[in-house]
């Protein structure tokens, strides 16, 4: 137990970074409810939790190296227990989205990285695998007991509970955390502004157009921002695409900034040439597009179970449930099957277990998300993910020396949280995009007068908000409609969210599908046979 407590410490700090990912969002309309806010506000609030972490993972890592690995961990943990208390607390949405979004993302990339550090710094060999398989593994168990804590302190007791608990949880990361042994020496390094800010603002560009563009549309404006009546769509194009672009423009000048770094002698926020390393770009592309899968996934259903099936949280945890036992179940399968089959062999039957259940998924599809085809197909997709965390974190810190372990580590911090910031941002705008044009086209096809049509289509005109199906009678009631309106109304309602609902497991099967084309350069190596404990050694083939 000695030699693994390191494990468990690092764990427990690994536990509470990702269920914060997931816990949430089995609590939306709870948080919601009780914070007077919207669905919208809480897709940016999930979005911009991972989003800072993703901004300003590279600048956590570095942070790391001057300071410590361990003493990083330290600070993190304070500064994310600070943000978990503000967030138990937040008596609305802005002090929320500054406790939950940015202060706990702040403490986390300085969390992130020191875990994967100080994991190759405590473990060598063998051990150094069945480590990271093990975080691999917490990591799968936090995304698999998010929706079920959530759920439970949700309906029972407040959501606020478990922010109250994750501090509870760093206290003890914080206090033995002096049991870790610390190899790499300190490294006296200037940071270059410039390249952190080209990095966030990048990010932050890119998602946040993607985030908007339910709003603002992709390409052919639809509701752009108005300044003193002047509508803002440069040249008629979406902002959604400006700031794509520009966000991608900032990101090239920020490789081209660290590449004139390195030429003048100086430290550079990335060694970029770390991303030519082949096994290492794929490992961390299918590294983000993991935890943008799961993040589209546990965000779409639980809003259609909460919003049109009226369940409350632990009803929402419940059905997620089969997702959450296999995602454990084979992160430790995937462990062992790594002893017989090569790490690309386990990855590509992940992922394709992933396409396979989101087809599943897809087909499954029905007005309750009863049967028991959805029930398999969220265990296959738990089962493909697990495989995957079983992988790839070992995959990525095997792929650089010691020196290099805690910018791998920011590496990783940067592709998991952006692959869920674009998750949640992609998937949650093409859900409402798709609920705003099902609805517009089915109201146009109903029985309803055209008068009414043209009530409904002025209120809806700035978009068709994401709000319980059981409030859309009220809702047309006070707009001037009839009973027997508002009930053909809110059928329709209902079966446009249950249409942009396939449309985004649509999107969820073209995420899978691309992370499978990422995966060539995962090591295809048949892992060696242990020696026997008697006899000769094998003898070594030719």
């Amino acid at each position: 137990m000695k030699k693994w407590f390191v494990v468990l410490i690092l764990g427990a700090a690994q536990f509470v970074m990702v269920l914060d990912s997931t816990v949430m969002n089995v609590s939306i309309s709870a948080v919601v409810d009780d914070l007077d806010s919207s669905v919208t506000a809480m897709q940016s609030a999930i979005t911009f939790y991972t989003l800072t972490m993703a901004a300003t993972m590279l600048l956590g890592a570095k942070l790391g190296d001057i300071w410590g690995r361990r003493r990083a961990l330290v600070i993190g943990s304070i500064v994310y227990a600070i943000g978990s208390l503000m967030t138990a607390f937040s008596p609305n949405m802005t002090v929320l989205f500054l406790g939950w979004s940015i202060i706990e993302g702040l403490g986390a990339v300085l969390v992130i990285p020191a875990i994967a550090a100080l994991l190759a710094d405590n473990y060598e060999g063998r051990d150094r695998v069945t480590a990271f398989a093990a975080i691999g593994a917490v990591s799968g168990a936090g995304v698999a007991a998010g929706p079920l804590i959530g759920g439970f302190m949700t309906t029972y007791f407040s959501w606020r509970y478990v922010f109250v608990g994750e501090v509870v949880i760093l206290v003890f990361v914080v206090i033995f955390a002096s049991r870790i042994a610390e190899k790499s020496a300190r490294q006296s390094i200037r940071i270059d502004l410039l390249s952190v800010l080209l990095s966030a603002l990048g990010l932050v560009g890119v998602v946040y157009g993607m985030l908007q563009s339910k709003v603002w549309g992709w390409i052919v404006p639809l509701h752009s921002p108005v300044v003193n009546g002047v509508e803002i769509a440069p040249l008629e194009v979406s902002l959604t695409a400006w700031f794509i672009v520009l966000g991608i423009v900032l990101l090239v000048l920020f490789f081209a900034r660290q590449r004139q770094l390195v030429a003048k002698g100086r430290d550079p926020l990335l060694h970029v040439d770390l991303l030519s390393i082949r096994q290492l770009r794929s490992g961390l592309s299918v590294l983000g597009g993991q935890y943008a899968i799961i993040a589209g996934l546990f965000f779409m259903v639980p809003v259609y179970l909460q919003m049109t099936l009226g369940f409350d949280a632990l009803q929402t945890g419940w059905r997620i449930f089969p997702l959450s036992i296999s995602l454990i179940l084979f992160s430790v399968f995937g462990t062992r099957l790594s002893t017989r089959w090569s790490a690309r062999r386990v990855v590509r039957v992940g992922q394709w277990v992933l396409v396979g259940s989101a087809i599943l998924l897809l087909t499954a599809i029905d007005p309750e998300l009863s049967s028991p085809a959805f029930g398999i197909g969220m265990f296959c997709a738990g089962a493909g993910l697990g495989l995957l965390a079983s992988q790839l974190g070992n995959v990525n810190m095997s792929s650089v020396t010691a020196k290099d372990t805690s910018e791998v580590g920011g590496l990783q911090g940067v592709f998991q949280n952006l692959g869920s910031s674009l998750g949640t941002a992609l998937i949650g705008s093409i859900l409402i995009g798709a609920l705003a044009s099902s609805f517009a086209s089915n109201v146009a096809e109903s029985s309803l007068p055209d008068a009414t049509q043209a009530i409904v289509n002025e209120q809806t005109e700035g978009g068709v908000a994401i709000v319980p199906a059981s409030t859309v009678q009220e809702i047309a009631t006070e707009s001037g409609l009839t009973p027997e309106e508002a009930v053909e109304l809110e059928a329709i309602y209902i079966e446009s969210q249950l249409s942009s609902l396939r449309v985004a497991f649509f999107g969820l099967i073209l995420l899978a599908l691309l992370s499978l084309l990422a995966s060539g350069g995962i090591p295809n190596d048949a892992p060696q046979p242990r020696p026997k404990r008697t006899g000769a050694p094998a003898a070594a083939k030719d």
